[in-house]
């Protein structure tokens, strides 16, 4: 059974960082791609960036230079570095893992974690 753990969320102001962490364990094969999503209220579930399985990994275009996805096969672990942080990246995130690499469609990822709430005040 595979589980996906995610940590790291909470409550900051605008222009605050935060780091999110996702750990998995059980029978996941290394083949495997993560991924980050978020979903805010509302709203439809959005990707944020993947890491594929030799640790390359990408973010959302409009994104880029605020987040950055890094990967720990080591510790089983995926992180999520969010910097400047907005109150419109107020969502829930969940960690998501699958087959497919480098997509950012929810529907590609079999595995999902329950997710940590992250909240941005203005």
């Amino acid at each position: 059974q595979v589980q996906l753990v995610e940590s790291g969320g909470g409550s900051v102001q605008a222009g605050g960082s935060l780091t999110l962490s996702c750990t998995v364990s059980g029978e996941i094969d290394r083949r495997f791609c993560l991924a980050w999503f978020r979903q805010a209220s509302g709203k439809e579930r959005e990707g944020v960036g993947t890491s594929d399985t030799i640790d390359r990994t990408s973010v959302r275009d409009s994104l880029k230079g605020r987040f950055t996805v890094s990967r720990n096969n080591t510790k089983n672990t995926l992180y999520l570095q969010m910097t400047s942080l907005k109150p419109e990246d107020t969502a829930m995130y969940f960690c998501a893992a699958g087959a497919l690499c480098y997509t950012l469609r929810a529907a590609d990822y079999q595995f999902w974690g329950q997710g940590t709430q992250v909240t941005v005040s203005s």
